[in-house]
């Protein structure tokens, strides 16, 4: 398993982000989920992120990517959100007659932590630190 570091730290922080389109509307197809994609590269940028997988389904995608201890996820998720909505309805206007308001995205998503080790495998290892 390769880890991630800066000056201070060595880290490995993984998530699995779902974002749905609004109204559950299925409006997102291959040339649209390469230009979301291209937009998540750009942005990803500014905030440390990486992203490791990516896939996408009619209504939804999703993300696998790395972060950093400073990324700041509500920000980076907010700036994704909203440049990604306004440059998808702006580029594919046909979305326009399936989602008439000005959102592309549901407001709420999901966002899992992943990680190398089952919780119960790490659970045990704390638990027997100390011990011979």
């Amino acid at each position: 398993m390769k880890l991630d570091n800066n000056n201070h730290s060595v880290f490995l922080l993984k998530y699995h982000l779902v974002l749905v389109t609004k109204y559950r509307r299925k409006v997102i197809d291959d040339n649209i989920n390469e230009r979301l994609k291209e937009i998540f590269n750009y942005i990803c940028k500014k905030y440390n992120i990486t992203l490791e997988e990516w896939n996408h389904d009619n209504d939804h995608v999703h993300i696998l990517f790395r972060a950093h201890p400073n990324s700041q996820l509500s920000k980076f998720l907010n700036a994704y959100k909203s440049a990604s909505s306004r440059l998808i309805k702006k580029e594919f206007p046909e979305i326009k007659k399936k989602l008439w308001k000005e959102y592309f995205w549901s407001r709420s998503f999901c966002l899992i932590t992943t990680g190398g080790a089952p919780i119960e495998v790490i659970k045990r290892y704390i638990e027997n630190q100390g011990k011979k």
